[in-house]
């Protein structure tokens, strides 16, 4: 995902996710080179909507890649309940600062692959409607 296509190719499942599937409310994420991390509520079971969002990207990226039939995404998953809104806002700066933490930007909305970006901020951009 270091390749702009690619992280734009999970950006826009991300907010198809939501805004065309309707299968859980984005509240925020950032696309990383080599992990993604997402702040979902579900309204499908998570097998479900990891399926068709691992599936479609996966068999996109490996097309732009020239890797077809190989995997793409690890196995593993890390999900857990958001027990109140401390927790909430906890985790959703910690998934927004993610690449100010690596060094990569010098703020959080420099990072364009985030909710916090700024491309992804403008009104012509991939909003997405819960966020």
């Amino acid at each position: 995902m270091a390749r702009p296509e690619i992280a734009r190719l999970v950006v826009e499942a991300l907010v198809e996710g939501q805004d065309t599937l309707d299968h859980y409310d984005l509240h925020a994420f950032v696309v990383m080179a080599n992990h993604v991390h997402v702040l979902i509520t579900p309204k499908v079971p998570i097998p479900k909507l990891l399926q068709r969002l691992k599936g479609s990207t996966a068999r996109q990226a490996n097309q732009m890649l020239g890797l077809t039939g190989r995997t793409f995404w690890q196995e593993e998953r890390y999900d857990r309940w958001v027990r109140d809104e401390k927790e909430f806002q906890r985790i959703r700066a910690y998934i927004e600062e993610n690449p100010l933490q690596a060094g990569l930007v010098a703020a959080p909305e420099d990072y364009p692959w985030s909710s916090a970006g700024r491309a992804f901020q403008d009104p012509a951009g991939l909003k997405p409607g819960a966020a």
